[in-house]
């Protein structure tokens, strides 16, 4: 029995504290990319558009992640908070049942979805004063 309840502790603690990613990589990206395609490209579309084939059928339309204000954060955190719990009042179920490490690079994918529909920054103004 009491190896039984080792073993429940250590698998509990060691999946349960994972915790966000050391370093974001390609190889991270990559695998919340394969994360988003199974699990929300259905409804945010395969760039995160809100305009996948299920969106039709949604009030409110799936976020767009390119455009849209994000409701809870725009943060690793924070989109991490959303995959895990959803969002009440939503058709976004909370998607606990994918294993954390896939949730966080997940959450950085959806990041950087939103990076690619952002305008770049506008470049500092020059300094209109004349030269002496």
């Amino acid at each position: 029995m009491k190896s039984h309840l080792f073993a429940f502790i250590t698998l509990f603690t060691t999946t349960a504290l994972a915790g966000p990613p050391a370093k974001v990589d390609q190889a991270l990206l990559d695998k919340g990319k394969a994360a988003f395609m199974v699990n929300c490209m259905a409804c945010h579309g395969e760039k995160g558009a809100g305009d996948g084939p299920g969106a039709a059928a949604l009030n409110p339309k799936p976020r767009n992640f390119t455009t849209d204000a994000f409701k809870q954060g725009e943060t690793p955190d924070a989109v991490f908070k959303t995959v895990s719990g959803g969002v009440a009042g939503t058709a976004m179920v909370p998607f606990a049942h994918i294993p954390e490490d896939d949730r966080w690079a997940l959450a950085h994918w959806v990041l950087e979805l939103r990076k690619v529909g952002k305008p770049a920054a506008p470049a500092p103004a020059a300094d209109k004063k004349p030269k002496k």
